[in-house]
């Protein structure tokens, strides 16, 4: 039998099964059937759904192997086979296995492309179904049941509940697949998210923006040099690694923030440099020079305030305000009191809260001043660390401009952030991740906490794709 008359066959059976399970549900639909108890509503109920479930899988493949053969998806096939940077030879009708998002799998019969090797050579490589990757499926999973595949694995705890819960649902996949689908998406999307095609994430015209980063802690699985354990498996070591995380918010002119924008978030393990460049996309993109007022709130970090300058020239954002978030500030304040053991601690807090109230009415020399004084003795290279901390974000620390002109003066948005991002889902006892996952799920949790869910699944939409590779 040829692939043809293969996917003929396919199709007739799965309409005569359509057929057969619409009759079954005319007949149970008709059916004198009143529920007495709690539990035999919730049985009558699973039965419709263990019909309905079937059903729609069925109906889903028919659609999926008549779309394959439209000139529509044809004709796009041709253009993605064209644009591949490596040659592509079609291998004839094969067919695959596909699974929809009621969980049920068809066979669907599609064209498969195959790579050529090297030149010289007689070795192939592996290729794709062009056809199956106009339509959006990916990991031979339909787009419905991917989609719900991705956002599990995002807004839960781990793969493992994502797969636990899909179980319940009637979708057995295991947690390899579960992730492979996650990490797919995330590399999709952010191949996109580079490229030139234009997203629309909304305008920031005429509006108070709101920038901060920070970075969080998460440790990263590297292989451990030495012999294998006694179950033959690698040895490794956890390494504490820092993502960087940006967000850009719009406050009103009470310093809290405006429901009218949905913040960008984003992270990278890549380093301070590709954050940086992620955050300048971003801020192409909402056209920040449009903005009313721009703040720029972090810690003291030397990594951001060195990298903010070059931003502020390539977007030429010369009026954008600088400021050192206030807590951290506090912070140093406590460490520099606690540095005086000669002091008692009411001494110490009077001193705190004095050098408060001068930041508070915008008196930064004054702090820095009174570091200064305290440098003598045995501690004074402790002391002179801090000391050199408020000197060298004296500029940063006007904070009564900020509140006059209804800014916020710290960064918990990016607080917020790191701990629902990163603490709750990549930080913890005994996890570790692989540099490529983590990279994936920083992406995933970052647009899902930030409401942007939707605009992550356009990124990785099959019409956003680049030339295939």
């Amino acid at each position: 039998m040829t692939p043809r008359s293969n996917s003929q066959a396919q199709c007739g059976t799965r309409l005569r099964e359509i057929e057969n399970r619409l009759r079954f549900l005319d007949h149970l639909a008709h059916l004198p059937v009143a529920a007495g108890t709690p539990g035999e509503l919730e049985a009558y109920e699973r039965q419709v759904i263990r019909i309905t479930e079937p059903l729609a899988g069925l109906i889903t493949g028919e659609i999926l192997q008549a779309s394959l053969a439209s000139e529509t998806v044809e004709h796009e096939v041709e253009t993605l086979v064209k644009a591949s940077a490596k040659p592509l030879k079609k291998e004839g009708m094969q067919g695959v296995t596909g699974r929809t998002a009621s969980g049920v799998a068809v066979q669907i019969t599609t064209v498969y492309y195959r790579r050529r090797g090297q030149r010289g050579t007689h070795r192939r490589l592996p290729g794709r179904y062009a056809g199956l990757v106009v339509l959006g499926v990916f990991e031979h999973c339909t787009p419905a049941l991917a989609a719900r595949v991705r956002l599990l694995a995002a807004a839960l705890s781990s793969f493992e509940e994502a797969h636990n819960l899909l179980r319940e649902e009637g979708i057995v996949l295991n947690v390899k697949t579960v992730r492979a689908i996650a990490d797919a998406f995330a590399q999709r999307a952010r191949a996109i998210e580079w490229g030139a095609q234009p997203l629309e994430v909304g305008d920031v015209a005429g509006c108070q923006v709101v920038i901060s980063c920070d970075g969080g802690r998460l440790r990263i699985r590297t292989k451990k040099r030495g012999p294998r354990t006694k179950k033959g498996r690698c040895r490794y070591r956890g390494v504490w690694r820092e993502p960087k995380r940006f967000v850009i918010s719009v406050v009103g002119p009470d310093g809290r923030q405006q429901r009218t924008f949905t913040p960008l978030i984003d992270a990278t393990l890549a380093g301070p440099d590709a954050m940086f460049d992620l955050l300048e996309q971003a801020l192409k993109r909402v056209h920040i020079e449009t903005a009313k007022r721009v703040l720029f709130v972090a810690d003291g970090a030397r990594w951001i305030w060195t990298r903010v300058q070059r931003l502020r020239l390539r977007l030429g954002l010369r009026g954008m305000v600088e400021l050192l978030d206030f807590f951290p500030v506090v912070e140093h304040l406590n460490a520099v009191a606690e540095l005086k053991k000669s002091w008692s601690s009411t001494q110490q807090r009077r001193w705190v809260k004095q050098q408060r109230q001068r930041l508070r009415h915008g008196q930064a020399q004054g702090v820095v001043e009174a570091v200064d004084q305290l440098c003598r003795g045995p501690l004074s290279k402790a002391v002179r660390t801090q000391r050199d901390y408020f000197a060298r974000n004296a500029e940063r620390l006007d904070y009564p401009a900020a509140k006059e002109a209804g800014l916020p003066i710290g960064s918990g948005a990016v607080e917020s952030a790191i701990r629902r991002v990163i603490n709750l889902r990549l930080k913890g006892a005994s996890i570790y991740w692989l540099k490529p996952n983590a990279e994936a799920m920083l992406m995933l949790r970052s647009y899902f906490k930030a409401g942007r869910w939707n605009l992550l699944k356009n990124m990785a939409n099959p019409s956003f794709m680049p030339a295939a590779t």
